[in-house]
Order: C-alpha cells, then structure tokens, then sequence
C-alpha cells in the first residue's frame, strides 16, 4: 500500500493538485493507496466520482495541519506502508523520524516553497523537514540546482507526469472554432493571471505582430490578480478583436482550445520569489501537437527543447518575445515544431513516469 499526504489536491486547481492527482492515479497501477488531502469545497462531489481512497482534513489550518499528521502518522503505525508520498516539506514537517522509517518516504520540491534566504528560519524549517525524507525530488534540474544551492542534500530529479491528451468532445470542439473563428495564427495560454506569466509582455508583443499576421487570435485561460489589469490594457491597445480573456472555462472548453490552436505562449519571469520550476502546462500543449514558447529562468529548459519542441526567450525583453513569435510563426515553423513537441510529449505520461519513483523503493 501506498500513502499520499498532500495539501494541493482536486477538486482545487492548480498545476500541483494535477500533479498529485496524476501521482496518486499512476500508484493505483502498483497497489492500493490511501489519500490524506485538505478539504475543499466540491471535495464530496470529486471524491465519490473517484477511484482513489482519499480522506479529507477540514478546519483552521494550524489545527488542520497536527490533525492531518497524526491521522498519518496512525496509518502508517498500523498498516503496512511500502512508500509515502508528501507533496510539500509542510506535508512532511511535522511527521516523526521513527514513524517515518518503518517506510519509505518522498518529498516533492516544485521551486517557489523552497525559496528562501539560506540560513534564513524558514531555510532551516525546509531543510531540516526535508532532512527526514529518504528522496528529495525535484521536477526539473533548475529545481534541483536551485536546492542544492539551498542546502538540500541529494535531490533526484524526476519529471511532473502528464494527464493528457484527453479525448475532445464534439460540443468542445464547435466551442472552439466559435472562438477562434477564422483566424490564423492561433495563439494560447493556459496559467493563472499573475505577474509571473508575462500576459502584460505578450498582449504588447501581439500588438507589434498585427501588422505581419492581421488575423492573428491570442486566447488566455485562467484568472488571478492580474485580470483588471489584462482587461484594462486589451481596451489600451485595441484588441478587442484579436484577443479573448476567458477567465473561467471546463476541462473540454480547455482542452478544445488548445486542439484547436496553433502555439502555446508563455515567457515566464521571475516575479517576486516565484519562478516556473518545470511547466507542465507545456506538455500538456505537447500532447496535443502544439509547440511553446516559454521563459529562460526557471526549469522550462526540461519542457520546451529549445529549437525542436519550441523556443526560450526573455520574457522580461518584448524584443525577444516579438522576435520569437515572429520566428515560429512565419513559414508556419509552429507545424514542424508541433509534431517534434507530440513525440516528446510521450515521454511524460504517467505510466513512464511512476516508474522513475518505484525503481526507487
């Protein structure tokens, strides 16, 4: 049997509550498991639809936290426990040494959560949490090399695995080509409205191409902090036309979209203490034979294989991001790209990618 402790799960969003659902899918393969994961609303709805044996933790969070420890720390006690699985060292802190050797145990790192000043209070929590695991794993070689420079003591790096393709309904699909229309190119981001994204950079950069690609459509996904701000500068620029905000959309609206277009755009920055630790969102785009265009900071490098797969550039240099554009779109480069991207993609499903974790036990 196998345990998942986690504080990102469906039915929130998110692409680590992907990335333990994904996980906690693939171990079913090799297994029973056992779910402790924080409560949310629709938990019940999700969870009835679900294959997985999940327990929800409900409450203030600094009670919630010692509850969901000691429920785990009980199960692996009385069961026979072949692997734990915590998604975050806060999911681990507060679990035993001794407990945690009568197991085997894996601590996931995704970059932002480790970030903090070395020697810091919070560097000493992290390291001294993630000291108890028997695998540190990173999900890309820049999250790797950002704990190492961090004090974190052997880190393997396994790659998030991807859910998709999915099958796209017929409703999806007409969906899509209304929002589309006839334009050509194409253009989408799947991602939270923060201002790590670069959605500010990318509606410039869209506004410098119109006069190459006229018919140019550009459709972002997702909602956050920076939608007024999207909303506002669309009407500053003029394009209402070329550019469609969809703030809130179903999993087939999704996945029909990115069917239906023709790159994935998103030139991630550093934003605070933020920084893309990997991109799953890339490889979902993959799946669906659909190259990116994505940052150079963070661990994009593992997702998007520069000049075959897509391209890396600034995203903080609207010169770059334009030139980038302009790159993959003329000649329809994006067609070459997108096929060498579907290929890649393979590599990511979770059938593969489980098995990276259980060569390890």
């Amino acid at each position: 049997m196998f345990l998942v402790s986690t504080r990102n799960f469906p039915p929130e969003l998110g692409g680590m509550q992907n990335l333990m659902e994904g996980l906690s899918n693939a171990l079913i393969n090799h297994g029973p498991v056992k779910i402790f994961a924080d409560n949310h609303e629709h938990a019940d709805t999700y969870d009835q639809n679900s294959k997985l044996n999940i327990e929800r933790i409900s409450g203030f969070k600094i009670f919630r936290k010692y509850r969901k420890a000691n429920l785990v720390k009980d199960f692996i006690k009385q069961n026979q426990i072949r692997a734990c699985f915590f998604d975050h060292w806060k999911s681990i802190e507060n679990i035993d040494l001794e407990t945690l050797r009568k197991t085997k145990s894996f601590c996931l790192i995704h970059s932002k959560e480790i970030n903090h000043p070395l020697g810091s209070s919070l560097n000493k929590r992290v390291l001294k949490a993630l000291g108890k695991a028997d695998f540190v794993i990173a999900n890309s070689k820049f999250t790797k090399e950002l704990g190492l420079k961090l004090g974190v003591k052997d880190i393997t790096v396994i790659n998030p695995g991807c859910n998709y393709p999915i099958a796209v309904s017929e409703t999806a699909r007409e969906f899509s080509k209304n929002i589309y229309g006839k334009a050509s190119p194409k253009l989408i981001t799947v991602s939270r409205l923060d201002g790590r994204k670069s959605h500010h950079n990318i509606l410039m950069s869209i506004k410098n191409l119109l006069p190459k690609f006229p018919n140019l459509k550009y459709v972002s996904i997702g909602d956050g902090d920076e939608k007024k701000n999207l909303e506002k500068l669309r009407k500053e620029l003029g394009l209402e036309k070329n550019v469609e905000l969809i703030f809130s959309s179903t999993e087939q609206e999704k996945v029909g979209l990115l069917e239906q277009s023709d790159v994935f755009v998103m030139p991630s920055v550093v934003y605070k203490k933020s920084v893309e630790g990997f991109g799953i969102t890339y490889i979902e785009a993959a799946s669906y034979g659909k190259p990116s265009i994505g940052g150079i900071y963070g661990g994009e490098a593992d997702a998007i294989k520069s000049g075959l797969t897509g391209y890396l550039c600034n995203g903080n240099d609207l010169n770059a991001i334009y030139d980038t554009m302009l790159k993959i779109l003329s000649n329809e480069k994006y067609k070459e790209l997108g096929a060498n991207a579907f290929e890649f993609s393979k590599g990511f499903s979770w059938d593969k990618i489980i098995k990276n974790y259980i060569n390890l036990i």
